[in-house]
């Protein structure tokens, strides 16, 4: 595919949401049939895949060294199946939540220009996109061992309750966490066939992270979700926000620490694990509750903590 002239670039990005990234390869280069349903999995915003993948990978790689006497080089070929199924997955998490909130969508400045509320897919469009979603991702999932097929369907209710929980609790963030960091999970069946107290402490240590990254996402947002009716972490913390977010980290952090022990990862785990540390602190010092910008920056920098996890987690195996 040829790169858009600049003309039809800005022609295309009107159309676009206000909260995409503007310079990315779907709206530069997709081509037109397939432009909104790229948009509506959100792969234009990479972040959501990178913060489901990596505790896959995480688990991966602390699952290759629990299961090995000396050190063990992780599955590579494993690890590119889960990078795919993680595209693919959250790509079909972000198609339910747009059908579930698309009348919300329509009223909120930020969101109504996705392609559910402005019209550009149809319903019908989406769930026939949906159902190849997930038939990719069953494909991917029958690669694996049995006992990892079973975990990763049993995924399914979560993501299919996740975006209802915002009409019912403040803490939808909780389940959130519960639902992205199933890899953490998903990754170590894969490896072993069996969960470990690694891969569980990894778990619940992923479900923290994503109750901090989300809290600060969702400030982007209070305004729009009280005119709406929906509920936030960020809308039941308020101002002590910062404090819980504190916690949040600190336990994540202490339980990646924990999970690494258990795996028996050497002292070059705990080392770099310095720098992921550092990582959080940093975000927690810049965090303002009221700069929208901001909160999305420091929302998108938990990437990099998730990288500084990976290369800490493969240092340890040396």
């Amino acid at each position: 595919m040829t790169k858009l002239p600049k003309s039809e670039f800005s022609e295309r990005i009107k159309n676009a949401p206000e909260d995409t990234i503007e310079r990315n390869w779907v709206n530069k280069m997709s081509p037109d049939f397939a432009l909104g349903y790229l948009q509506l999995m959100r792969a234009d915003r990479p972040i959501g895949t990178w913060l489901l993948l990596w505790p896959c990978l995480w688990s991966i790689l602390l699952a290759s060294h629990y299961y090995s006497d000396a050190s063990m080089l992780p599955n590579w070929q494993l690890m590119l199946l889960f990078t795919v199924g993680a595209f693919v997955m959250r790509g079909a998490g972000c198609v339910v939540n747009d059908l579930w909130d698309r009348e919300a969508d329509a009223m909120v400045e930020r969101t109504k220009g996705r392609p559910l509320p402005s019209g550009r897919v149809s319903v019908f469009g989406a769930l026939v996109f949906l159902g190849m979603l997930c038939l990719i991702g069953l494909l991917i999932l029958l690669q694996l061992n049995m006992f990892t097929i079973y975990v990763g369907a049993a995924s399914i209710v979560l993501i299919v309750i996740y975006p209802l929980m915002k009409r019912i609790t403040y803490w939808p963030q909780l389940i959130l966490g519960f639902t992205f960091n199933w890899g953490a999970l998903l990754g170590w069946a894969a490896v072993s066939g069996e969960i470990k107290l690694p891969a569980v402490i990894l778990y619940v240590a992923g479900i923290f992270w994503t109750l901090g990254y989300d809290t600060i996402y969702a400030h982007q947002d209070k305004e729009d979700d009280i005119q709406v009716g929906v509920k936030s972490t960020a809308l039941r913390l308020a101002d002590n926000t910062h404090k819980w977010l504190t916690g949040f980290y600190l336990i994540c952090f202490t339980l990646i620490l924990v999970a690494g022990y258990f795996s028996g990862l050497s002292m070059l785990f705990f080392i770099g694990m310095a720098a992921a540390g550092a990582h959080l602190a940093y975000q927690l010092k810049k965090l303002d509750i009221d700069d929208r910008d901001l909160c999305l920056n420091l929302f998108r920098s938990n990437h990099h903590f998730g990288a500084i996890v990976f290369i800490s987690i493969l240092l340890g195996h040396i």
